[in-house]
C-alpha cells in the first residue's frame, strides 16, 4: 500500500529531529554550556558521620557539593567544589563557629588539610619520613579534627579538587591575587546565605599560598559597606610576601630567611657537628638565627666591600651551620638558592632532600646535577592523600563523580599582581 507523501515527509521529519535529540544528549555537560545551554543543576552529595574528639563524640552531617559562581546576568561561570560539616545539636548559630579551610599552591585543593589536619578522617602515613608506598593506605577517625569547637567547610578553588570553568569562562579569570580572593569571597557569601550563618563566629584557615589568600580575602570580605566580618585568621607555614621568599640575583633577604631552614635540615641529617652545641638542637637553631641576622645578611649587603678576613669568618660559620662545604658557599658567592641546597647537602650519599618537608630524602639518577629531579617530600605523600581523599568522598561521602579530581598543579598563568597595584 502506498503512504501520502505528505505522511512519509512527516516520518523522515520526525526521524531526524529524534537523531538531533539523541545527539544533544549525548554531548558532554561542558561542551553544552559552552554552546550557550543551561548549565546542569550543581551536583550535591549528603551523608551523615561521627567521630570522637577531644574526648568529646559528634555526629554530623557531611556535604560535599557545587557551588555555582555567577557573572552579572546571573549566568554561572564557574563552580567551585567544597565539603561542609555541620555537627548536630547546634540550633543556635551564634553559639557555633564555622571555619572555611583551604590548602595553596596556587593551584592546590585542600585536600592536605582535609585529610591530614582537620577533617573527622585522616590518612596515616609510615612513621617518620618514609614513602607511603602503594595501596591499601590506612584511613583512620581523626580524633585531632576541630569539629568540636567549629563546623568546618573546606574549599578547592577554581582550578582545584573538582571545582572548574564552566561554558566559556577561561581559568585566568580566576587565577590571580585577586581574581581568586573574589571567586572564594562569593562562595563564602552563597554559603553563609544558603545555610542561614550570617551571625555565626566565622574563621579562615589557610597553608602556604592559603595564607597569602587569607590576606587578600579578608580585605575581599570586609572592604565596603556590604561586609563580611571574620572572628579570626589561621595562618599555617606562612608566606605573606612572596618578594621575600624568591631566591633572584638581587634578592640577599631570600637567603637570609633560608639559613635557619639549612641549619635545621642539616642537623636533621646529621651533617653538622652536633656535639658542638652539646646535641641541644635549640641554642643550635638559636645561633643558626642569630648568625643569618647579625652577621650573614650585613656581610651578603657589603659585597665586594667585605674585608676577605670577613668573608672567610663568614663563610666559615655558614659551612658549620648548614653542612655545607666551605668551598661549596665560596663558589656560590654566599649565597646558595634553596633548589641548590636541596641537591648538595647529601650529594655524597646520591641523595636530595625535600622541599616542603626537609626530612625526606630521594634518590638522583644524575650525581652531578645542580638542581633536584623532584621533591621527595611531595612524591612521598601525594599517593596516599590522592587514594585516600578519593576512596573517602565515595565510600563515606557518597561522592559520585567520574571527572578527574586535581589534586595539584591545575592552576597556570598565575597573576601575582592585585588589581589596584595595576
Amino acid at each position: 500500500m502506498k503512504r501520502p507523501l505528505a505522511l512519509v515527509l512527516a516520518l523522515v521529519l520526525a526521524v531526524s529531529a529524534c537523531a538531533r535529540a539523541q545527539d544533544e544528549d549525548a554531548k558532554p555537560k561542558d561542551e553544552k554550556a559552552a554552546a550557550g545551554e543551561a548549565a546542569p543543576e550543581p551536583r550535591k552529595f549528603e551523608s551523615t558521620g561521627s567521630v570522637t574528639a577531644n574526648g568529646k563524640n559528634i555526629r554530623y552531617k557531611a556535604i560535599a557539593e557545587e557551588t555555582y559562581i555567577l557573572d552579572d546576568k546571573n549566568k554561572p561561570r564557574a563552580s567551585i567544589f567544597s565539603t561542609t560539616y555541620l555537627a548536630d545539636g547546634y540550633a543556635d548559630p551564634t553559639k557555633r563557629p564555622v571555619a572555611f579551610i583551604y590548602n595553596g599552591g596556587p593551584g592546590s585543593a585542600s585536600l592536605w588539610l582535609h585529610m591530614g589536619v582537620f577533617g573527622p578522617k585522616r590518612v596515616r602515613l609510615p612513621d617518620g619520613p618514609s614513602d607511603d608506598g602503594a595501596a591499601p593506605f590506612n584511613i583512620a577517625a581523626n580524633p585531632l579534627t576541630i569539629l568540636d569547637v567549629a563546623d568546618l567547610v573546606f574549599i578547592d578553588p577554581v582550578g582545584t579538587g573538582w571545582s572548574k570553568t564552566l561554558g566559556d569562562a577561561k581559568g585566568e579569570e580566576y587565577w590571580g591575587v585577586t581574581e581568586d580572593a573574589e571567586s572564594i569571597r562569593e562562595f563564602i557569601r552563597r554559603w553563609l546565605v544558603k545555610n542561614q550563618r550570617w551571625n555565626s563566629p566565622k574563621y579562615l584557615i589557610g597553608e602556604s599560598y592559603g595564607t597569602t589568600r587569607s590576606g587578600a580575602l579578608i580585605d575581599a570580605l570586609e572592604s565596603g559597606w556590604t561586609d563580611i566580618a571574620m572572628n579570626g585568621i589561621v595562618l599555617i607555614s606562612s608566606v605573606l610576601n612572596f618578594g621575600l621568599d624568591a631566591t633572584d640575583p638581587g634578592n640577599d633577604v631570600s637567603y637570609v630567611g633560608l639559613l635557619p631552614s639549612y641549619a635545621a635540615t642539616a642537623w636533621y641529617h646529621e651533617k653538622i657537628n652536633r656535639e658542638a652545641w652539646g646535641g641541644d638542637i635549640g641554642k643550635f637553631l638559636d645561633d643558626a638565627r642569630a648568625f643569618a641576622t647579625d652577621e650573614y645578611m650585613p656581610a651578603l649587603l657589603k659585597g665586594q666591600l667585605l674585608p676577605a678576613d670577613a668573608r672567610q669568618h663568614a663563610i666559615s660559620r655558614m659551612a658549620s651551620l648548614t653542612g655545607l662545604s666551605e668551598k661549596y658557599i665560596t663558589l656560590s658567592n654566599m649565597r646558595v638558592p634553596l633548589g641548590r641546597f636541596m641537591r648538595e647537602l647529601m650529594r655524597d650519599e646520591g641523595l636530595t632532600v625535600g622541599r616542603l618537608d626537609s626530612r625526606f630524602t630521594g634518590r638522583e639518577a644524575d650525581g652531578v646535577s645542580d638542581s633536584p629531579d623532584a621533591d621527595p617530600s611531595a612524591y612521598g605523600i601525594d599517593g596516599a592523600y590522592t587514594a585516600a581523599m578519593l576512596d573517602y568522598f565515595g565510600r563515606d561521602l557518597k561522592v559520585d563523580i567520574s571527572e578527574p579530581y586535581v589534586t595539584l598543579g591545575g592552576v597556570q598563568s598565575w597573576k601575582w599582581a592585585t588589581r589596584d597595584a595595576g
